[in-house]
């Protein structure tokens, strides 16, 4: 049960069928030709796309597989847009392009560390081979990034202003982009790659000095993905709605808005998905303890019996206190993950209780070769492990992280339980996690996390929409677009498009971002309200992309 994955991808084949050339068709069967459909020329309308800038985060800048590297950067959303601006009289479009397409930073030649695990950040990007993702160097081996942050940055200005990781209140942070701040976790590398000469200066100081005539802003998913992707454990909060410019997020658009329109110019803004529709929360299931795996379930299946043997002590107790914490094993089908639910009452003392009054407890722990004067002990233990342990339902969502964790032991609640004397292989059992140790908080969004982040979503984007109607803005409804993947898909010519991970097309595979598939679908929407707003005709004139020749992966050996 060390190394327990309990998630399965699906594969379709894409079956090619060949026919007759169209003049034999026609020839045989009397059909009379379409009519040659003439399109009307693509026109500018109210829209000076001479100096476009493109203002947000790492979904402007084209990041995607966990990483930031030159393709996706190439088929970054703005960059597709600025290749059809150009038709209209849009000039040139420089983006901060890495150096490499491994993905992943490196400074002064030496792998960027976190401070606390000691596990590196900013790493490779993440590839596929035809099943789960992977990090890149477990494909072509050991593998270091090329892009420095403080050796070979390049040359500014940029009209790509996306910046990876950034929040709402980012794009006004003086210092955001001063690599002296780096180590003190103030500042950002990516953007750190695009200050220059002006280290203090601000994304929106930066955005401004081009003095844009158009701009694109999609901005405030990091605002509350933080939080969602640590699973609402407190270490990465939501951005406040209200509060002054800098801080709270009504403030702060209002502030970026106005000062981006300043001069005049006109563009287009995006609202921010529901973070629970993608990916990264709907893969993993969470009935992960599956018997029927043909991988996993022998094991499981094998243990069944001592896990409702065990949880067999703790249920007559929840069965007294509170019953919907029942945790029990089916042989023939997938189970509940077991975790820890902060929103219950913590029984933790009942439960200690309740076993060290047990005249049965002792023997219980006989027959698993403890003494009975372990009793006060595992009891004690059990209930400081069990007092808010419950199993999952399909109510609750998993990180996608949890994939590879999910069933392996914890090393360090083994050593603890190795610490109070208990032997190595039975603390090790009692250390599984999702089975016998309650998966941890940042693990899980428990339903009334998804309301807290819900709850912000939707009141940040009344005031994106507010806000760019107030401004004369186009609007994308791109949280109405990706509500369509995840419940439908999206058919386009031979293909349909799902919010699916590895399968999809639209999601890369780190769950989060798009692919350049992806990108290239949110450019078309981007030229849709900017065709409804100032009156271009990109769709009417048949000058939206074909995002059939934009791809969903890269291969390993892509470098």
């Amino acid at each position: 049960m060390k190394n327990i994955k309990y998630i399965s991808l699906l594969f379709g084949l894409i079956a090619f069928i060949a026919c007759n050339e169209p003049e034999d068709v026609l020839k045989d069967t009397n059909i009379e030709p379409e009519p040659e459909v003439i399109l009307p020329e693509l026109v500018t309308g109210s829209v000076d796309f001479s100096t476009y800038v493109a203002v947000g985060n790492s979904l402007t800048a084209g990041f995607s597989d966990n990483a930031l590297f030159k393709a996706t950067q190439e088929n970054s959303m703005p960059n597709i847009l600025s290749q059809k601006f150009a038709l209209l009289g849009g000039g040139s479009f420089t983006q901060p392009l890495m150096n490499d397409n491994i993905g992943g930073l490196i400074a002064g030649g030496n792998i960027i560390l976190d401070p606390l695990t000691g596990d590196q950040l900013f790493k490779p990007r993440l590839v596929t081979t035809g099943g789960a993702p992977k990090d890149l160097s477990e494909v072509v081996g050991p593998i270091t990034p090329t892009t420095d942050i403080v050796l070979n940055n390049p040359s500014g200005p940029f009209n790509n202003m996306g910046v990876p990781g950034a929040r709402s209140y980012h794009l006004l942070a003086p210092g955001y982009g001063n690599l002296s701040n780096f180590a003190l976790g103030l500042a950002n590398p990516y953007f750190v790659r695009m200050t220059g000469d002006t280290p203090n200066a601000t994304v929106l100081e930066l955005s401004m000095a081009q003095a844009p005539t158009f701009f694109s802003l999609w901005i405030g998913a990091n605002d509350v993905l933080g939080y969602a992707t640590s699973g609402g454990d407190g270490s990465s909060g939501i951005t406040p709605i209200d509060g002054p410019p800098g801080v709270g997020f009504n403030q702060t658009y209002g502030a970026i808005v106005a000062t981006l329109t300043s001069g005049g110019a006109k563009g287009v803004v995006a609202n921010i998905p529901y973070v629970t529709d993608i990916p990264h929360f709907t893969t993993v299931p969470w009935n992960a303890l599956d018997p029927n795996d043909p991988d996993n379930g022998p094991d499981l299946v094998a243990q069944i019996p001592t896990l409702n043997t065990v949880y067999g002590a703790l249920n007559q107790i929840f069965a007294v206190i509170d019953p919907s914490r029942t945790i029990t094993f089916s042989e023939t089908e997938a189970n509940g993950v077991v975790i820890y639910d902060e929103t219950l009452p913590d029984i933790s003392a009942q439960i200690t209780g309740a076993l060290g009054a047990s005249p049965t407890f002792p023997a219980f722990l006989q027959s698993f070769g403890l003494p009975p004067q372990a009793a006060p002990l595992v009891a004690s233990l059990f209930g400081s492990i069990y007092g808010q342990a419950r199993q999952a339902n399909e109510n609750d969502l998993f990180v996608l992280p949890s994939l590879s964790t999910i069933g392996t032991v914890n090393e360090a609640q083994s050593a603890f339980l190795q610490s109070q004397m208990l032997p190595e292989a039975l603390a090790d059992q009692f250390s599984t996690e999702g089975v016998t140790l309650p998966l941890s908080d940042k693990w899980v969004l428990l339903p009334s996390e998804q309301q807290e982040i819900k709850d912000a979503i939707d009141a940040y984007n009344a005031t994106i929409e507010a806000t760019a109607t107030g401004a004369g803005l186009a609007f994308v409804d791109a949280n109405a677009l990706l509500s369509r993947l995840a419940a439908t898909g999206i058919a386009s010519d031979n293909f349909i498009l799902t919010s699916n991970l590895v399968t999809g097309g639209t999601f890369s595979l780190d769950g989060v971002h798009l692919t350049s598939r992806g990108y290239a679908l949110a450019a078309n929407e981007f030229m849709k309200a900017i065709d409804v707003a100032y009156g271009t005709n990109f769709e009417a004139s048949g000058n939206l992309v074909d995002i059939g020749n934009y791809p969903t992966n890269y291969s390993p050996l892509l470098q």
